[in-house]
């Protein structure tokens, strides 16, 4: 003789299998965090080492007409603002520049980190391909 099951009750094995295989989807498709990045610079190559990159380092990004930092789009204004307000002056400053920004816009971010004491400074290049 069989038995019947109740009609109100629900199996639950197969809800829990594709519930499964749905969270391995997205943990495979998801994309990782690097880092912040608010403009699309074209960085100049070089073979200097690279270096490790901290939670509390400040981000700058320089381009043609734009600057950011800490992947929020800026003026110089709020830059010296935000520079002010940094009270460990031993942090990293990594500045990415766009190998097509004139000079006087960098010397200006560089103005101001000078400014207010920000000398621990690493310039960001790409790879030199061998």
């Amino acid at each position: 003789m069989k038995r019947r099951r109740d009609p109100l009750t629900l199996d639950l094995t197969p809800v829990v299998d594709v519930v499964f295989i749905l969270l391995i989807f997205f943990i495979i498709t998801s994309v990782f965090k690097k880092e912040e990045v608010a403009l699309m610079l074209d960085l100049p190559t070089s073979n200097a080492k690279e270096i490790q990159i901290k939670e509390e380092q400040v981000f700058i990004e320089l381009s043609v007409n734009k600057l950011a930092i800490k992947g929020i789009e800026v003026s110089f204004d709020s830059l010296e603002d935000n520079l002010k307000a940094i009270k460990n002056k031993e942090n990293s400053v990594i500045v990415k520049i766009d190998k097509k920004v004139p000079y006087e816009r960098v010397v200006k971010v560089l103005d101001l980190l000078q400014k207010y004491s920000l000398n621990n400074l690493a310039l960001v290049t790409n790879e030199e391909k061998k």
